[in-house]
């Protein structure tokens, strides 16, 4: 199993000016979500960061709900939870495919982002992983969060202009406020 393996981890950065990061949950699974949940919190804090937790119904929207708060709010990583277990059909492959590949892609862009959404077989390969004392997925997300944000302040290029950027104001002409084909 691989709880009896050891990994090498990283020391936990530090921060001249503290950290602020979006938790974002999918509580399918609620005390799983919760242990999840109390690793990640004890890292940030650990840290010396502060964090905001915010769920969503599913493993599926939790990039959708990274996506909207990068663009409306001033987070500097984001920590993403639940857990997919595997059951008679095939919307656990889509569900871990398509949760893992949006937050992927939101990283590509620039944002900080710690994926702990498990995949797993069953409810006690969860609850193993889970554990805020034991193998604390929770937190090592935010570990990755905090990694990825100390990155980012190190090398201090701002994460706007990295990637796609939603069209907001691109059709306004200079000088005409309605802008090409609008009333």
């Amino acid at each position: 199993m691989a709880s009896n393996e050891t990994h090498y981890t990283l020391a936990r950065p530090t921060f001249d000016k503290p950290v602020k990061i979006l938790i974002v949950v999918a509580p399918y699974y609620k005390d799983i979500a919760d242990q999840l949940v109390a690793g990640a919190i004890a890292e940030i804090e650990a840290a010396g960061g502060f964090h905001e937790t915010v769920e969503v119904p599913g493993a599926l929207e939790v990039p959708t709900a990274i996506g909207i708060a990068e663009r409306m709010s001033n987070f500097d990583g984001y920590v993403a939870l639940g857990c997919v277990i595997r059951g008679e059909t095939t919307h656990y492959d889509t569900v871990c495919n398509d949760s893992s590949r949006g937050l992927t892609l939101l990283g590509l862009q620039g944002l900080c982002i710690g994926n702990g959404i498990l995949t797993v077989e069953n409810i006690e390969q969860a609850a193993a992983r889970a554990e805020a004392k034991g193998q604390n997925k929770g937190g090592g997300a935010a570990a990755a969060a905090l990694h990825l944000i100390a990155l980012a302040r190190r090398w201090g290029a701002s994460r706007k202009g990295v990637g796609f950027v939603p069209a907001r104001d691109e059709f306004q002409i200079a000088g005409d406020a309605k802008g090409p084909n609008r009333a």
